[in-house]
């Protein structure tokens, strides 16, 4: 059943109040890598050995450029966890945001426009009543 104008106004009035209170944030997600090196007697070249890492890491784009963030305590990738479930929210936030909007413009009834002041068209300049110089 469709909501009235009404009802999808208070819904977007909670959408933008939920924005007020976003936390810090940041794009991008958060990656685990590991695997072997390049030393042949290491822990990591025995036969089922676990291998190094997980190294977590966030990639994101900058500028066009892919940037990636290596987190070097545990402290760190939970703070970064935190801000890109952050920015997560506020995607979904702005998703849900358009989506009542658009309701709005559609039930929103037309209301007719006093007319607008006609606006003077910009003045053409006039060709040169010179003769170009033939050559």
């Amino acid at each position: 059943m469709p909501e009235s104008l009404a009802e999808l106004e208070i819904r977007r009035a909670a959408i933008q109040s939920e924005f007020a209170h976003l936390g810090d944030m940041r794009s991008g997600s958060i990656t685990g890598t590991g695997g072997r090196c390049g030393n042949p007697r290491c822990h990591c070249h025995r036969s089922g050995g676990p291998g190094h890492g997980p190294y977590y890491r966030l990639t994101r784009k900058v500028g066009g450029k892919t940037v990636t963030e290596t987190f070097s305590s545990p402290a760190e990738l939970a703070k970064a966890q935190r801000e890109v479930s952050e920015y997560h929210r506020f995607r979904d936030l702005g998703g849900q945001l358009l989506d009542v909007n658009e309701g709005i413009c559609r039930l929103r009834p037309v209301e007719e426009e006093e007319e607008a002041p006609m606006v003077p068209e910009k003045k053409r300049r006039k060709p040169s009543a010179k003769r170009s110089r033939a050559r």
